[in-house]
């Protein structure tokens, strides 16, 4: 797994707890740290989105690459 893969795994599981925090106990921790409705906010939001679009894209790349190694052994 590269860094990036890493990083972006890392986002992934800080947005999937924040929306545990928001349906469990009604509490949003980034808008609680940086302000609801912040440049920042809305960044950090954005940023978390292209990581799990990433970390989706490369599920399916791994998948796909698994299928074509099989077909050749």
């Amino acid at each position: 797994m590269s860094v990036i893969q890493k990083i972006a795994l890392c986002f992934t599981i800080i947005g999937a707890i924040n929306w545990g925090l928001v349906g469990i106990f009604d509490f949003n921790l980034v808008e609680y740290l940086f302000a609801a409705g912040s440049a920042i906010t809305r960044g950090i939001y954005i940023l978390i989105a292209i990581c799990g679009i990433f970390n989706v894209v490369l599920l399916f790349l791994r998948n796909k690459h698994k299928i074509v190694e099989e077909d050749f052994d």
